[in-house]
């Protein structure tokens, strides 16, 4: 599942590309990623905002939507294999494409071969997340006091997106292994010295993904799909292809 460094390397190719841009239309071609809306409903309520801006939250796209003096925001997940890129509007579609949003002469296409994604005009799920990990408000004395609570497992609690945001299988694995922490250690039975260096390693691995700007290949994804799309998936760019410094090449024990 795409975690917060693929999310992040995602936001930053399209933010280009979408910023400024007008939904004049969207089709739903599969009803349940975009529920509680009908089809009908959340095509016609995104119909004529405008995209000012793309930012990133938890594993969250944020689509910061305008019209006149009206603003409203517009949540994107990936699901466990979400797919985001931009295509002519007359190429032809991906089978497995749920929503697409039209700006003219080019398409959003969100492609989704499980269906897990979802497209939401609802905020509430950014209520209860916890800090960002890259962030200041991810501070050592907090995340300590949300450790001590717990008689989770400590690779159990990470997980929990109301501790610290956006952290999942891949880069929870990879911190405790880099802190020397075993996973199934109780949260409130860590150190002090053991805290911080999570902290720290989180924060390490976290900034590397993004660096490396990719995880995983698409399973059974064709080059051309890839190449269609721009990205490799989880983020690698195009013209990065030929000399691929794939961070799966460094993950130390995911997998």
């Amino acid at each position: 599942m795409p975690e917060l460094p693929e999310v992040e390397v995602l936001v930053n190719h399209l933010r280009p590309l979408v910023r400024g841009r007008l939904i004049k239309s969207a089709v739903v071609r599969r009803a349940r990623v975009v529920r509680p809306l009908t089809p009908e409903a959340f095509a016609r309520q995104v119909r004529g905002w405008k995209i000012v801006d793309l930012s990133r939250r938890a594993k969250y796209l944020v689509f910061d939507l305008k019209r006149g003096r009206e603003r409203r925001k517009m949540l994107g997940h990936l699901g466990m294999s979400g797919r985001m890129y931009i295509q002519n509007k007359n190429d032809s579609l991906p089978r497995h494409a749920p929503v697409v949003f039209c700006f003219g002469t080019q398409v959003l296409v969100f492609e989704d071969t499980r269906y897990f994604g979802r497209f939401l005009l609802d905020e509430a799920p950014l209520q209860f997340l916890g800090p960002e990990p890259l962030s200041a408000a991810f501070r050592v004395q907090d995340f300590a006091i949300g450790l001590a609570r717990s008689s989770q497992p400590i690779k159990q609690r990470l997980l929990d997106q109301c501790l610290v945001a956006g952290l999942g299988n891949i880069y929870a694995s990879e911190a405790l292994f880099r802190s020397q922490i075993h996973p199934a250690t109780p949260a409130r039975k860590l150190t002090r010295n053991q805290i911080t260096r999570l902290h720290s390693s989180i924060r390490g691995v976290l900034r590397s993904a993004i660096r490396g700007g990719s995880t995983l290949p698409i399973a059974g994804a064709r080059s051309t799909d890839r190449k269609k799309s721009g990205l490799y998936y989880f983020g690698e760019t195009e013209n990065r292809r030929s000399s691929p410094k794939k961070y799966e090449r460094r993950l130390l024990v995911y997998d």
